[in-house]
């Protein structure tokens, strides 16, 4: 199994190394010279969209088969129901690719002396080279996740955070050589954020262990065997997709006033100035969505009657309660409680890189999303290279 470990680690590295060349092969049609000589100025890449398009269809669809009975089922029907969200998750993430693609290259022609040949060609060009650069990190994803170590997703987006790190924390390092930034605070500022990073880690490796025991089988002379075993509740079933969907609920309304109302319109300044990253209201409503997305999409994860269900045809019953029922109630009971610490530890996650972005005079600027990000994907390569390395396909050890 080492081989097999080497091949996916070596497939993963090399999947990796084509995600960051990419990223510094500017699009076509650009002017090769800055346009603004005295400021830093990157061109944009042919993977300036990222993969978030895919996340955000991703998101958009797990959204909807929680209202949708149809989806719902599909999601749940076995392989070929999952084959087919995923393609109704790629078409959709294609089409957000090219609405973005199309605004972004729009946006480029309106800066001064940056596109060579302005014009419906450069247009179509862009277009097609950005949907292109996203379909191809899609592509990359899945077969890092068939061929690689990790979620392919994940480790792109872990890729895309991880890359920006290091210039930040020479920038941080900088200013306190400098004397930007006194020394006691570099100290504090990098103390809290190691305590973050490990309070997100203990939290994700937490459970919340159910005990199950297994109706026992008789052996003879009186003797009956019985097998226990447990549960396992994550603290955190909705993973980081609160954290994500949170600033939605402002910032879809938001981006549709703006189609409506005109572009100076004080009540859009104000709606932009109430939900700026800094601003308490921003952190109040984020905070509050968190919290509830948590509990709505905790509820769309873990379905607490299946569960009892389950137990039931396979003859096993948690101590002290009833099967059936009293079973899916007390899990329900159990859910709720880890829902409960869960919710507050993502809003608090969310919480800590805002203040000490707005009050903490931090140089940089690390959300809680990336932070999970960059957690959870850790965690998931780590499990799955020690269940390569301890365990063979047929489950024994090597």
């Amino acid at each position: 199994m080492k081989s097999e470990l080497a091949r996916r680690i070596v497939f993963t590295l090399g999947a990796l190394l084509v995600y960051r060349l990419g990223t510094n092969i500017p699009l076509p049609g650009l002017n090769p010279y800055p346009p603004f000589p005295h400021q830093s100025f990157a061109l944009p890449s042919i993977f300036s969209l990222w993969i978030l398009p895919y996340l955000t269809a991703a998101i958009l669809i797990q959204l909807v088969s929680m209202v949708s009975s149809r989806l719902g089922a599909l999601s749940r029907s076995g392989e070929a129901g999952r084959r087919k969200v995923a393609h109704y998750t790629i078409g959709l993430a294609i089409f957000l690719a090219a609405v973005q693609a199309y605004g972004v290259a729009s946006g480029l022609q309106t800066v001064p002396n940056l596109v060579s040949e302005p014009g419906g060609l450069f247009l179509l060009s862009t277009t097609v080279t950005l949907t292109g650069g996203t379909v191809f990190l899609i592509w990359l994803s899945q077969q890092i996740t068939a061929r690689g170590i990790g979620n392919g997703l994940a480790v792109i987006l872990f890729a895309g955070v991880a890359a920006k790190l290091p210039e930040e924390v020479a920038t941080m390092v900088g200013q306190t050589w400098h004397g930007a930034l006194s020394v006691g605070r570099t100290s504090l500022l990098t103390i809290l954020w190691v305590a973050l990073v490990g309070a997100v880690v203990f939290v994700e490796r937490a459970r919340r262990r159910v005990p199950v025991e297994f109706a026992g089988r008789k052996l003879g002379n009186g003797f009956v065997l019985a097998q226990s075993t447990h549960l396992s509740l994550k603290l955190n079933s909705a993973g980081l997709m609160p954290t994500v969907v949170a600033s939605w609920l402002y910032v879809l309304p938001l981006m549709l006033a703006s189609l409506v109302l005109d572009r100076n319109s004080p009540w859009l300044a104000i709606g932009y100035e109430l939900t700026s990253p800094t601003h308490v209201i921003h952190m109040i409503l984020s905070s509050v969505a968190i919290i509830i997305l948590a509990f709505i999409y905790t509820s769309f994860v873990v379905d607490p009657s299946h569960a009892a269900d389950s137990l039931g045809k396979r003859g096993a019953v948690i101590p002290g309660i009833e099967p059936g029922e009293p079973t899916a109630a007390h899990l329900d009971r159990m859910v709720s409680y880890t829902t409960c610490i869960g919710a507050i530890y993502l809003a608090a996650v969310f919480l800590v890189p805002e203040l000490l972005l707005s009050y903490g005079q931090a140089p940089f600027y690390l959300g809680g999303a990336s932070v999970l990000i960059v957690v959870c994907t850790v965690l998931d390569i780590e499990t799955q290279v020690r269940g390569l390395t301890l365990t063979g396909p047929g489950g024994v050890y090597s």
